[in-house]
């Protein structure tokens, strides 16, 4: 599996373009917005974009999922359903946050812990990591030794808790309890900012330290 990082509207939102390198088979995971980027880009790497993956439903991941499915009929995987009422909410966090007007959307597959979905051959597993939204879900590829952990976790920082139903030490146990057995060299791409591995983040990161 391969992918490209392509930081999209105002918050710099880390949207990834993944891709099987045997069928050419694409995901895009939180396509927060910049559309005309993202196809830029899914056009300069020559591969067929099948689906849309979410980690969670806040307005820079899952911004750009309406206009995608409209124009595409692709369908959508994730987040938890949990996170349904921050869908529901995409028209008001448009507004509240200053971006372009969104439609909703109700995706194809609500995904829980343990689930996996495919793209192309290639297998990510489903992790439902709740804290920063009650839906949220992380997606790892445990052939590549990589996870896509939107806002649950950052190089040195941790995601905001004080959103509507954020909780801090839940945060925290999902990624103590999911995200670190999963092994220090596994490398992460945040929802921002650069990556790291949950080893460095495990003995450098003050948040989540001990």
């Amino acid at each position: 599996m391969k992918y490209k990082t392509i930081p999209v509207t105002p918050f710099a939102q880390n949207c990834s373009l993944v891709w099987c390198t045997e069928t050419q088979q694409a995901a895009l995971v939180d396509p927060g917005g910049d559309i005309d980027r993202l196809l830029g880009a899914i056009k300069q790497e020559g591969v067929t974009l099948s689906k849309i993956l979410l980690t969670h439903a806040h307005i820079d991941h899952a911004g750009g999922t309406a206009t995608l499915t409209e124009s595409s009929g692709l369908p959508v995987e994730g987040p938890h359903k949990e996170d349904e009422f921050w869908i529901d909410a995409l028209p008001q966090q448009s507004q509240m946050f200053g971006f372009p007007q969104v439609g909703t959307f109700t995706p194809n597959r609500w995904l829980n812990d343990g689930d996996q979905v495919q793209v192309g051959n290639e297998t990510l597993d489903v992790l439902h990591c709740p804290g920063h939204t009650p839906g949220h879900v992380v997606f790892y590829h445990a052939d590549s030794a990589i996870a896509w952990v939107g806002d649950v976790l950052f190089r040195g920082s941790i995601g905001r808790t004080d959103f509507p139903k954020g909780d801090h030490p839940t945060l925290i146990a999902s990624i103590k309890e999911k995200l670190f057995p999963l092994g220090d060299e596994i490398r992460f791409v945040p929802g921002h900012g650069p990556e790291s591995t949950f080893g460095e983040e495990r003995r450098s990161n003050p948040f989540v330290r001990g």
